[in-house]
């Protein structure tokens, strides 16, 4: 399918370095997927992959964290509105829903831009309707870069009882409405027990995780010690792991 060109019709700056960038390109997929971006390069085109934060069907937006040494995102920070970017309009990616087994509770895990694929989720009727209760962990270094959060805390309003969210911010203890440290130490410390009425169980709940490297191994391997298992396709388990990089 060829390249196709998009407009950049909306640039939010959650913080120095941080974006929510807004296309004038809409797409059919399955939230928690992904598209590739690209921009020509000395007659080159240079692409990522990146997360949709929209819901399907509506103008494509991706959060964004700026990467000094990377090849395109730098670039596509710099553009202003009006400017374009190219877009594959082919989705891909598995980190959704459609892969969760029926569970009481739905946990999402996440770093920085991480939380990008639960938006899109949460944008669409499906986890509403299908889950007892959403637990939204999101850990970050400053509260600053807790994306999303007023968006989050309006969910929380609108459904009570069904989203309970957790921002975890790691270097700022004194960050009101916040759980100091960082996402696997509110899992340890009881932080998670505390807010969320209790802990993942194999038995009833399904985690989905989405994050840097380090977070992602951490958790994964604590929710084993609680008895749960990844998720295979050909073998069903309680944990979905998205691996940036």
């Amino acid at each position: 399918m060829a390249w196709e060109e998009a407009k950049l019709v909306a640039k939010h700056e959650w913080d120095e370095g941080l974006y929510t960038l807004t296309l004038d390109r809409a797409l059919d997929f399955k939230p928690g997927q992904f598209v590739n971006l690209g921009i020509i390069i000395e007659g080159k085109r240079i692409k990522r992959a990146y997360s949709i934060g929209s819901a399907p069907g509506a103008p494509l937006e991706f959060f964004i964290v700026e990467v000094d040494d990377g090849a395109l995102t730098p670039r596509v920070l710099n553009k202003s509105i009006g400017d374009t970017v190219l877009v594959n309009p082919r989705p891909a990616g598995f980190f959704t829903l459609d892969y969760v087994a029926d569970a009481r509770d739905l946990w999402l895990v996440s770093s920085g831009t991480g939380l990008a694929p639960y938006i899109s989720m949460m944008r669409t009727a499906e986890p509403w309707q299908r889950f007892e209760r959403i637990i939204v962990l999101h850990g970050v270094r400053y509260a600053a870069q807790l994306g999303y959060a007023d968006e989050l805390r309006r969910h929380a309003a609108e459904r009570p009882g069904q989203l309970v969210y957790i921002p975890v911010v790691s270097r700022e203890p004194e960050a009101p409405g916040v759980v100091h440290g960082r996402v696997t130490s509110a899992l340890t410390d009881g932080s998670l027990e505390k807010l969320a009425g209790r802990l993942p169980d194999p038995a009833l709940d399904h985690a989905m995780l989405c994050g840097n490297p380090a977070m992602l191994d951490d958790m994964q391997a604590l929710l084993e010690e609680r008895g749960m298992v990844i998720n295979r396709r050909k073998k069903p388990g309680q944990i979905t792991v998205e691996r940036y990089w």
